[in-house]
C-alpha cells in the first residue's frame, strides 16, 4: 500500500494550471482560459456516492433521480448506510425499481464496505489502481465507474479515463481530428497533461457542456 499523503493537496490554482497547460498543451489552455476557474467538488459520501452509481447505470438521468429518490425513501429520511441496505430485503428495492441485478450489486456494495474490503478511511492512502482493484471487486462496479470515484470522490488529479466517451468526443474536437480518438491515442495526448490529467478531462467535458460537472 503505497502512503499517499504527499497526495492529498488542495486543487491546483487557476496560475499553475494555466502555466502548466501553456507549456505542455496550448489548446487545453484556451479552454481553460474559456471556461473559467476549476470547480472540481470533493463528494466524502463514498458509499452514497457509490450507491448512485449503480442506480444510474444504463438508464437516463430522469430515470436514475427517481429510482434514487425512491431508494432514499427507504431509510425513513436516513441516509443510505451499509448497515441499513445490509439490512434490506430484496422487495422493497425492487419496489424502488431496482432490478433484480442492480439490488445484488447495491447489496454487495454494502456486504464489501462491512466486511473491511472497502475501508473508506483507508483509500487516501492507496494509489489510484490500487484503489480501482478495490471498488472494481464489488459486482457491477467497473472500471469507469472507479475513476469517477477517483476524479469526484477523492479528487486525484492524475485520472485518465480512456474509455469515456465524453473525454473521446471532447479531444476530437479540441484537437480537429477527423477520427475520435481510442484508448491509445488518449493515453498519448495524455502524457503531455500530466500530472494534471483529471484537471484536463474536466475541462474537455466543460467544452462539450457548459453545466458544471459533477457524480
Amino acid at each position: 500500500m503505497v502512503d499517499r499523503r504527499a497526495f492529498t493537496e488542495e486543487l491546483p490554482t487557476r496560475r499553475r494550471i494555466l502555466n502548466h497547460f501553456k507549456e505542455r498543451d496550448p489548446k487545453i489552455a484556451r479552454v481553460i482560459q474559456m471556461v473559467g476557474p476549476l470547480r472540481l467538488q470533493r463528494n466524502r459520501k463514498y458509499f452514497v456516492v457509490l450507491c448512485r452509481s449503480i442506480v444510474s447505470q444504463q438508464i437516463s438521468t430522469a430515470a436514475a433521480e427517481t429510482i434514487y429518490t425512491r431508494f432514499q425513501k427507504l431509510f425513513d429520511g436516513h441516509a443510505p448506510t451499509p448497515e441499513r441496505v445490509a439490512r434490506l430485503k430484496e422487495a422493497p428495492l425492487r419496489a424502488a425499481g431496482l432490478s433484480r441485478q442492480k439490488a445484488t450489486y447495491i447489496k454487495d456494495l454494502s456486504h464489501r464496505f462491512l466486511d473491511g474490503t472497502i475501508r473508506p478511511r483507508q483509500l487516501n492512502y492507496l494509489d489510484n489502481e490500487e484503489v480501482i482493484e478495490r471498488l472494481t471487486l464489488v459486482h457491477g462496479i467497473g472500471r469507469w465507474t472507479a475513476e469517477m470515484f477517483l476524479i469526484f470522490s477523492l479528487n486525484r488529479l492524475d485520472v485518465l479515463p480512456v474509455d469515456d466517451l465524453g473525454l473521446r468526443v471532447a479531444v476530437q474536437n479540441i484537437y480537429g481530428m477527423k477520427v475520435r480518438p481510442d484508448a491509445k491515442r488518449l493515453r498519448a495526448i495524455g502524457k503531455k497533461w500530466n500530472p494534471l490529467e483529471t484537471v484536463a478531462t474536466w475541462y474537455a467535458w466543460r467544452s462539450l457542456n457548459a453545466d458544471i460537472v459533477n457524480y
